[in-house]
């Protein structure tokens, strides 16, 4: 190609995509619902991946927003016809991410952020070799830190803190197994990195096919 017929070639016509699927996780209150909260608010082409939940909804929560809350029954029903991209056992309740959603939302051209535990995203990484997933750990600047947030948000018993530190020991020893570690110290820091990393990833030139 001569250069006048590249100067007037369409370039996004040379290169297209599908959607891309962010899978956000990390140990229990590192913050994961405040950061995808802001990153769909700031990004309209990103949509927020909405699983289905067994457990109570908590104060504020709002059903087929925030989750989908559903009985044990419903939810086995759905595992056992194989509708769940992945799914978890987590603290006593489960939780999983609807296939059919996310086919809907790159027929439709867009990006889903995903809220999954580290056992889900271990799952998705297992079970399928797509290449539109891109793997964030979200990790708290200490143990401490943790701590203090749990303490601050007052929903847990001593007996359930220490439960879900013991988790995200566990969880922090798969660090590795992800594209990227944000380290979620400051909120507006935190922000401007993942916000970059989905800039990159739209810009990647590769098949996700």
């Amino acid at each position: 190609m001569c250069s006048g017929e590249f100067e007037e070639k369409d370039l996004s016509s040379l290169y297209t995509r599908d959607g891309i699927f962010f899978i956000l996780t990390g140990p229990s209150g590192v913050g994961k619902t405040t950061v995808i909260k802001k990153l769909v608010e700031s990004d309209p082409k990103i949509r927020y991946s909405i699983s289905h939940t067994t457990r109570e909804k908590r104060s504020g929560e709002v059903g087929g927003e925030d989750y989908y809350f559903i009985s044990e029954e419903e939810f086995e029903r759905k595992r056992s016809r194989g509708e769940f991209l992945e799914w978890a056992s987590v603290f006593g309740d489960y939780y999983g991410t609807s296939r059919e959603e996310l086919e809907e939302a790159f027929e439709s051209g867009e990006d889903l952020v995903l809220d999954v535990d580290v056992q889900g995203a271990r799952q998705i990484r297992e079970k399928s070799s797509d290449e539109r997933a891109a793997y964030i750990f979200l990790a708290p600047p200490s143990k401490r830190e943790l701590i203090d947030r749990f303490d601050s948000r007052n929903t847990e018993s001593p007996e359930e803190k220490e439960k879900r530190m013991s988790v995200a020991d566990r969880e922090m020893e798969e660090v590795d197994k992800f594209d990227y570690l944000v380290v979620n110290e400051e909120l507006e820091d935190t922000m401007n990195l993942i916000e970059s990393i989905v800039i990159a990833e739209r810009c990647r030139v590769a098949s996700r096919k």
